[in-house]
């Protein structure tokens, strides 16, 4: 029998029964295989945390919230529609908003799911993966790809976020419940990607480095993002008298990033976000899947299909948030 020093010289894990049997299986095949099991014997759950306040918790009511939005659309599901830019504020603000991004998704043929988000709460320069096994929703749980999340921790450029840190955000867990509901009846795993506040050139690198996976049809990309955050309270008050009253500035300045967005062009939205301080703060997120439709094969465009304001601003006294929803299609 190999001894203590013997098997860890020869392992990458400490010294436990798992460890042995993975000195003693010589196919690689096999030895991923009873990680993964192992991994999933260890569940570690990701709380739905902000259910019962951003969104009902009771999954009867949120159903039936989620089947009316979707329903109102009038959309028609599309395999084309590899990728969608929603909002993730409380659905009683952005719920609407965001059906008109989940809606266009047809999951037949659909097997991950991408999960690119800002972080509101804990400051890092590089992207962080979750720690979790599990994301749990009040209408069903999705569960993490573990190989996926191993590939990227293994280029050495992602960090990990603990489950604290997970559960205090919101910007990926207001995309679950419609992806839940989406996926209902198709087997799905999803990847959650923290974006930070990573610098123009990062923001290229994690392009390039996920570009890959937009090449595979059975990958799917949920971009999290709000857009401008006006007034006082968001020491933000950029108003062109020029477009009429406060909501009409709010929505031209959008819009104008948002046309930017659709071209597809990195830089150009960089030098927007640089020349009017506009406060979407999934910036990084976009500006990553920007990178990522510039260096893949797959020519993709992205179309804005909703915008809404969570009220029309009409003294400097006054606060909005703007949202809007758009879908990431193949170009003929």
């Amino acid at each position: 029998m190999p001894t203590k020093s013997s098997v860890s010289s020869h392992s990458t894990l400490p010294f436990t029964p798992l460890s042995l049997l993975f000195d003693l299986l010589s196919n690689k095949k096999e030895k991923k295989r009873v990680f993964f099991d192992f991994l999933k014997k260890m569940e570690k759950i990701r709380r739905a945390s902000h259910a019962g306040s951003w969104y009902s918790d009771n999954p009867k009511k949120l159903e039936e919230e989620l089947e009316g939005w979707l329903s109102a659309t009038g959309l028609t599901k599309s395999p084309d529609v590899r990728g969608v830019i929603a909002p993730h504020a409380g659905y009683s603000y952005s719920g609407r908003a965001a059906a008109y991004a989940f809606g266009n998704i047809d999951p037949t043929n659909i097997t991950r799911v991408f999960l690119l988000g800002p972080s509101h709460h804990f400051y890092t320069r590089k992207c962080a993966l979750s720690t979790a096994t599990v994301y749990k929703t009040p209408i069903g749980d999705l569960p993490i790809d573990l190989e996926v999340i191993e590939e990227l921790k293994a280029t050495g450029k992602f960090e990990l976020m603990d489950l604290r840190v997970d559960e205090a955000e919101h910007s990926m867990e207001m995309h679950l419940p419609y992806l839940a509901k989406i996926f209902e009846g198709h087997p799905v795993k999803v990847v959650p990607i923290l974006v930070g506040a990573v610098s123009a050139d990062n923001e290229a690198m994690y392009g390039r480095l996920l570009a890959k996976y937009v090449d595979d049809p059975t990958n799917f990309f949920s971009v999290s993002s709000d857009f401008c955050h006006w007034g006082s309270r968001f020491h933000y008050t950029h108003y062109d008298k020029k477009c009429g009253p406060i909501h009409k500035s709010i929505e031209a300045l959008d819009k104008m990033g948002m046309d930017i967005i659709e071209t597809g062009n990195a830089e150009a939205f960089k030098q927007y976000l640089s020349e009017y301080g506009n406060t979407i703060c999934g910036r990084h997120p976009i500006s990553v899947f920007l990178h990522m439709l510039r260096n893949c094969s797959t020519k993709i465009r992205i179309k804005f299909l909703r915008y809404e304001q969570s009220s029309q601003c009409k003294t400097m006294r006054d606060s909005s948030v703007s949202y809007a929803s758009a879908a990431a299609n193949v170009d003929a």
